[in-house]
């Protein structure tokens, strides 16, 4: 969400700003919150002389009662009722003004980074860089399931009727690898200085539309029926949602955070074969990135964090690229986006892995959350990051480990976490 400052001595740049994003629709919010927010400083300045005029002559009543203008006295008194029947009609109307200027300006996209290229949607975002060479093996590399059925590792009918479609069993060195990635890239962050979280895994309203936009609740979110709770789409937002109307000591930043948890999404519409599987489902766990830092210094934070995935990926020898987000795939609240995506051999093309998001002060300003600094309080700049979300992740892992004869291959930094395992052999050989 914007300062209303900003958007009121800003009113092209905003409007520009949305057109970037091809958004058009959204343009009129912006003049409603200029019309809205100059109704609702006239309120405010009528009130406040209303309350000047009362104390003024509300000192006149006992004046004028001891001096035995007992009739004078009741004009004043009966100035002194009209001013406030017309002080509660204006912050009954105030209140609604307020309401309505906070729901406009939620719906109005964060201001965009300049560097971000601009383009309708996913299709036209911009390769940056490639890490590791990509490799296409002279051998047939099955669909990522039929490798992990090779294991004996997954079962998704047994989903389907335990919970429905977007699910899935993951079972013995499956299961595990699963296991031991997540564990690898939790190790991995704490060696950089973050600090290892699991939080809530659901949340109230007010955190899920302080840390997304309307549209992204509608589009991601399982509601819990009967009660203000939603089943978090990632950990960003309860780990954001910890600050939700606190004062944070400047001494404190950056606050470097790395948290787990089970993701929930409703993933609506149809999607392409290579996107079945345990691709594109309804549950998942991720390890997630997250740091709460200083205005200037959210762009190095934001260049830091997309590299520790890319390098946490090369660690386990899987080649990545990294692709800049253009403005029309930017969520609302994201002033710049990268996606880091792997490799994959069966497809001979890159899939998305994770996505590192700087969202300036968006999300601070939703939730209320403050800094206490030297020269008073200001609002902190958020990011996210994902470190690794199996099984996504499983894909490229799978796909790019696996061997000739069906085998899979466990990188020197993993095995540790799968009881020093070197190679994975297909149940029957």
């Amino acid at each position: 969400m914007l300062d209303i400052k900003f958007v009121r001595e800003h009113v092209d740049e905003v409007k520009e700003n949305i057109r970037k994003k091809f958004q058009d629709h959204k343009l009129p919010l912006v003049d409603q919150t200029v019309a809205l927010d100059a109704e609702n400083r006239e309120i405010k300045q009528e009130v406040q002389a209303l309350r000047a005029n009362k104390n003024k002559i509300s000192k006149q009543i006992g004046m004028l009662m001891g001096q035995g203008k007992k009739d004078e006295a009741e004009k004043v008194k009966a100035e002194v009722a009209a001013g406030n029947a017309r002080i509660d009609e204006l912050s009954e109307r105030e209140k609604q003004v307020e309401a309505e200027l906070k729901e406009i300006m939620m719906k109005i996209p964060n201001m965009i980074d300049a560097s971000v290229p601009v383009g309708k949607d996913d299709s036209e975002n911009v390769e940056v860089e490639r890490f590791g060479d990509p490799v296409v093996p002279d051998y047939e590399v099955p669909y990522h399931t039929d490798i992990m059925e090779s294991f004996d590792g997954i079962d998704l009918d047994a989903a389907g009727r335990v919970a429905g479609n977007g699910f899935y069993y993951l079972t013995g060195d499956i299961a595990r690898l699963h296991s031991a990635v997540l564990s690898y890239a939790r190790d991995f962050m704490i060696d950089k200085g973050f600090t290892y979280c699991v939080p809530p895994f659901m949340i109230h309203s007010a955190v899920a539309s302080g840390v997304m936009s309307f549209e992204e609740m509608d589009a991601m979110m399982y509601k819990i029926e009967g009660e203000d709770l939603f089943l978090i789409g990632t950990s960003e937002h309860s780990m954001i949602g910890r600050y939700i109307d606190q004062i944070v000591p400047e001494e404190s930043l950056p606050l470097t955070l790395t948290s787990y948890s089970p993701c929930f999404r409703k993933e609506k519409g149809a999607h392409g074969i290579e996107e079945r599987g345990v691709y594109r489902i309804h549950q998942f766990e991720k390890q997630e990135m997250v740091v709460i830092c200083k205005p200037e210094e959210s762009m190095d934070w934001y260049n830091k964090m997309w590299q520790f995935t890319v390098e946490m990926f090369r660690s386990l020898d899987i080649p990545v690229r990294t692709l800049e987000c253009c403005s029309g795939d930017l969520a609302d609240l994201k002033t710049k986006s990268v996606d880091v995506e792997a490799w994959s051999p069966r497809q001979q093309k890159y899939f998305e892995v994770g996505s590192c998001s700087n969202l300036t002060d968006a999300q601070a300003r939703r939730l209320k959350i403050r800094v206490k600094g030297e020269s008073g309080t200001y609002l902190p700049h958020t990011l996210n990051n994902t470190v690794v979300a199996p099984p996504r992740m499983l894909i490229a892992f799978l796909e790019n480990h696996l061997q000739a004869d069906g085998t899979v291959t466990i990188p020197k930094a993993l095995q540790p976490y799968m009881g020093g395992k070197e190679v994975l052999v297909p149940k029957g050989k």
